[in-house]
């Protein structure tokens, strides 16, 4: 149950449909990659910062809201529309793949008291997550959960966990082995952190199928028939009693909405999404080899463009939240 403090910022992140239709951009080390990969240079933090800005000042026009982060994402904080409400990444970027576990960690020098300051309406944690891993791993990953949920009671903000899945067994997630076990993955950990002692506000959640096997959009191999894909998508909205919005996991706008279709089409009730690379993935290499002025047109007509046919599909496809 939201508090009333809570309730108020939640009504910033929402459009005017109860849809959560947000931006995401809070990447640091792979949007880095993204940008080295089209200059031999150093991508230097100014340049980071002024993509995002970008990001923020054409886009935010057509989004309910925005996720950044506060080590690059502050000024294009300002940027954002006046109509946008403003998430914020609590979370370290990455993982030590040294240490088994995938552990979290946080900014060093942040906290929830310090986002909301900077005018955050929500605080954004990400977690990495087995179902299947030792218990010790996991206990200490509830904790730590716990720990953030405190944090944003205590300062009124709703707290979205954003839920990425592996196995520790497995190292590539894009792999037919992982997509069969994909869906009781996901589906578990959301059960788990909908458990009222983490405090979380709203789940942000992976798809439970890999939608390269479906039948029917299958590239290559088959793991799932359309009915069974379907029936995934219904018992994950049937394992939580929270929110949940998806995000697109860096695929194309286009099977990205064409897997919201298909979530509706199942019975899903998810409430909307949180759409980072979907979105504006294709601006990085103009921003980088064309410049500023090119990167803007760019966002303003193809960058704009997928946002806008997301927010129509989202009309069809998502369930409205209500807010007492």
């Amino acid at each position: 149950m939201l508090t009333s403090k809570k309730q108020k910022h939640m009504q910033k992140l929402i459009n005017k449909d109860g849809i959560i239709a947000a931006l995401a951009i809070d990447q640091r080390g792979a949007l880095k990659k993204m940008m080295g990969k089209c200059q031999e240079m150093p991508i230097d933090k100014e340049q980071i910062e002024q993509f995002k800005s970008l990001v923020s000042e054409e886009l935010t026009t057509a989004a309910s809201s925005i996720l950044l982060d506060p080590e690059f994402g502050l000024p294009a904080a300002k940027q954002r529309a006046t109509t946008a409400g403003l998430l914020l990444a609590y979370e370290k970027t990455g993982y030590d793949a040294s240490i088994p576990g995938r552990l979290p960690d946080l900014l060093v020098d942040w906290s929830a008291k310090r986002l909301k300051e900077e005018g955050a309406d929500a605080v954004k944690f990400l977690l990495y997550y087995d179902v299947d891993e030792a218990k010790e791993i996991n206990e200490q990953k509830h904790a730590f959960v716990e720990r953030i949920g405190s944090e944003c009671q205590a300062e009124g903000l709703p707290f979205y966990l954003e839920l990425l899945s592996y196995d520790a067994q497995l190292n590539d997630n894009q792999s037919a082995a992982f997509a069969k076990i994909k869906p009781h993955k996901v589906i578990e950990m959301m059960r788990e952190f909908s458990n009222p002692r983490y405090q979380v506000d709203v789940l942000k959640v992976e798809v439970p199928i890999n939608m390269q096997y479906v039948e029917g959009y299958a590239i290559d191999e088959v793991v799932y028939t359309k009915e069974e894909a379907m029936n995934y998508f219904k018992a994950q909205s049937q394992a939580t009693q929270l929110p949940f919005i998806f995000l697109s996991a860096g695929v194309s706008a286009e099977l990205f909405q064409e897997t919201l279709r298909l979530a509706k089409q199942a019975g899903s009730t998810f409430n909307g999404v949180l759409c980072g690379r979907a979105t504006w993935a294709n601006g990085v290499e103009v921003f980088i080899k064309q410049g500023e002025q090119a990167a803007r047109q760019w966002l303003r007509t193809i960058g704009l463009q997928n946002i806008q046919s997301l927010n129509e599909i989202l009309l069809q496809t998502a369930t409205p939240l209500v807010l007492a």
